[in-house]
């Protein structure tokens, strides 16, 4: 039966025509799965050997915190989100989830998240999880994004610190090891998401928001790319100077970084066919991408097989 033939229309309430892949794109399910990723490197990474059960519900929790933020996110944005080419098909702005349903769905999620983390994890855990859903709801979504260049600076933090919750929730402790890991998310994400700001210079224009190359130019951002890739290069290496990786690591990681290095630069000086500067902004947004997940997963077989080897020694 219909909503008008059972009458409900006339009522005046709202029937929902959202579907559960609607729900599930509310997550932002490849940030989602980003931030998931990381804070089970992170995980273990951290000494000690936690209990598989525990160690699944602390990934779910997270994962299922880092959903609730994009789905905030995307309640809040909805607005500057229809203005633009990438995001104009979001289950808000495209009219197929309300931002009722967006918030309600985020902020149970978030209750959700940071209790279960706390109640059967830890409760620092879950005070890392919470801060982090509030720094990139409250302080990156609804201040910086729409305010300063600065945003994706600033607002990184909080895309960076699923590792050092995965620790926190492995040992009850911050450790310097996963603070390296914060810092190699947080220097990333500049560079990352500026290479994108580039070639989606006129969406960002169109809805308003600040970003760097709207507001600095384009030559300044690709040189603020290029000394970002310097610093983050070296930083990449840091587990291994710290002995919580391999040379292995330290040989892979350190490769990795000189590519970053080599697509900033000839983003910033290759000016030899036209359209270059856009060519060479994707292919070091993919390559960042590809940057990111490398480290990381290079370290977690790391990790496992230096594990392996002392085991076996015993």
């Amino acid at each position: 039966m219909s909503a008008r033939e059972s009458g409900l229309e006339d009522t005046g309430i709202q029937i929902s025509e959202a579907t559960v892949s609607d729900f599930f794109a509310l997550l932002k399910p490849r940030v989602m799965a980003l931030a998931v990723f990381t804070a089970f490197v992170g995980l273990m990474v951290a000494p000690g050997v936690m209990n598989p059960v525990i160690a699944v519900i602390a990934i779910g929790a997270i994962a299922v915190g880092a959903g609730a933020a994009g789905a905030l996110n995307m309640w809040y944005d909805a607005d500057i989100d229809a203005l633009m080419s990438r995001t104009s098909k979001r289950p808000v702005p495209s009219g197929r989830v309300t931002p009722g349903e967006a918030l309600g769905f985020g902020l149970v999620l978030s209750v959700l998240s940071v209790m279960t983390l706390g109640v059967l994890v830890g409760w620092l855990a879950a005070a890392l999880l919470a801060f982090t859903i509030f720094f990139y709801v409250v302080v990156y979504t609804m201040w910086l994004k729409r305010s300063t260049p600065q945003n994706i600076v600033i607002g990184g933090a909080a895309g960076a610190l699923p590792p050092v919750i995965g620790w926190a929730a492995a040992t009850g402790t911050v450790g310097i090891e996963s603070l390296i890991l914060f810092l190699i998310i947080f220097l990333w994400t500049p560079p990352h998401f500026w290479a994108l700001a580039l070639f989606k210079i006129g969406d960002y224009a169109a809805a308003g928001i600040p970003m760097m190359p709207n507001v600095a130019g384009q030559a300044s951002t690709r040189k603020q790319i290029f000394v970002y890739s310097l610093i983050l290069a070296p930083i990449g290496v840091l587990p291994w100077a710290f002995g919580f990786a391999s040379g292995f690591y330290g040989i892979v990681s350190a490769a990795l970084g000189a590519g970053f290095i080599w697509h900033a630069w000839k983003l910033l000086v290759d000016k030899r066919v036209e359209g270059w500067e856009m060519k060479r902004a994707k292919a070091l947004f993919a390559y960042s991408i590809f940057y990111l997940f490398a480290i990381f997963a290079v370290l977690l077989a790391d990790t496992i097989v230096l594990r392996a080897v002392m085991s076996a020694g015993n």
